[in-house]
């Protein structure tokens, strides 16, 4: 007889080991640069100004570049799956116009927000329709929208400027949502918070959540990556793109309540110039105008940057156009630096 006949033995495949970072690749991560760049803005400030460490200076900062952040956040996610939304400060005029009506009819603070949210929303819906719907260019559809929005408000207002609005909402924008508190212990106390950056900091802790640690976020960067791929791969890329348009309208519309309430007035100027600072927040964060790289920390800490130097700048009475020169080029060296760098071999290629 013959031999049974063993089965094969078990083929077992062995997974190599992601390769160790190296103090390089970690001093490389867009992250810890803007870490650094941070800590330098901070230093340097602090020598050039003793006034910038001021506990309520920092509060009152924040009013300067909360609403612009909260707006940063919806851009990213757009940014993400290679679109944009340029009429984010036209909607922020719409919607600040439409909060100014709603308040001479007496409308209270929640109401007032509401139509603020709600006029953001109908216009990100026009948007994602018109380039997910009719299939437009997001560039394209949201240049026009913006001449649209800002010229409906110049068209309406004129030269009239919104001032009758509630206290109560009023105190909403322009007080603080935590006040300073001292404790027992000398070295801790609860510093000064304004709303819109509590808003801020709970919007990108959510923002966060969703896109880097659910199957959504993971759709969304399949979607910047390969948009093709992905909608062949059965992600909704269409849907999930219109719904990033109502977040981006959403936000605006929110911002817009904010900036309204901490003004106490409106006209049809308003945010004017907004979406250069956004996108530059944005991009300088670490997302890739290409789509399907970033990260919300990134943008995070890149509004920090842009904030503290800007209100650096302001403290030493630096002109606004300087500041606008500044932003510009920075917007372009965040653009090339990058592709420099890739050119000259200084950073490792991924895998």
């Amino acid at each position: 007889m013959n031999a049974p006949i063993s089965p094969p033995p078990e083929t077992r495949y062995t997974v190599l080991d992601a390769p160790r970072r190296g103090i390089r690749d970690v001093l490389m991560r867009w992250e810890v640069i803007l870490v650094i760049l941070l800590a330098a803005t901070t230093v340097v400030n602090t020598m050039v100004s003793p006034y910038f460490l001021d506990v309520f200076n920092l509060a009152d900062a924040t009013f300067n570049f909360s609403e612009k952040a909260i707006i940063a956040l919806a851009m990213a996610l757009l940014i993400l799956v290679r679109q944009i939304d340029l009429s984010v400060a036209a909607i922020v005029a719409l919607a600040a116009m439409g909060i100014g009506y709603a308040a001479e009819a007496g409308f209270g603070p929640g109401a007032l927000f509401a139509v603020g949210i709600g006029i953001g929303l109908a216009c990100g819906v026009f948007n994602g329709l018109l380039v997910t719907g009719a299939g437009l260019p997001a560039i394209v559809v949201t240049i026009g929208t913006m001449s649209l929005f800002r010229g409906l408000t110049q068209v309406v207002l004129g030269d009239q400027a919104k001032t009758k609005y509630p206290q109560e909402f009023l105190d909403l924008g322009q007080s603080y949502f935590i006040k300073m508190k001292e404790t027992g212990i000398s070295w801790l106390f609860v510093p000064p918070v304004p709303l819109s950056f509590l808003i801020f900091l709970v919007l990108a802790v959510l923002f966060g959540i969703v896109l880097h640690k659910t199957a959504t976020g993971r759709k969304l960067f399949a979607i910047g990556s390969n948009p093709i791929a992905a909608r062949f791969s059965g992600i909704p890329v269409d849907r999930l793109t219109f719904l990033l348009f109502m977040v981006s309208g959403i936000l605006s519309g929110l911002a817009a309540a904010l900036l309204t309430a901490r003004l106490g007035s409106m006209r049809s100027n308003i945010a004017i110039g907004w979406e250069l600072d956004i996108v530059t927040m944005v991009i300088l964060g670490g997302v890739s105008i290409a789509g399907g790289v970033g990260s919300i920390l990134g943008v995070v800490l890149a509004v920090f940057v842009l904030g503290l130097v800007t209100f650096g700048m302001s403290l030493n009475n630096i002109p606004g156009q300087v500041v606008s020169v500044y932003i510009g080029a920075l917007l372009i060296a965040v653009i090339a630096i990058p592709r420099i760098v890739d050119r000259l071999g200084l950073r490792k290629p991924a895998g």
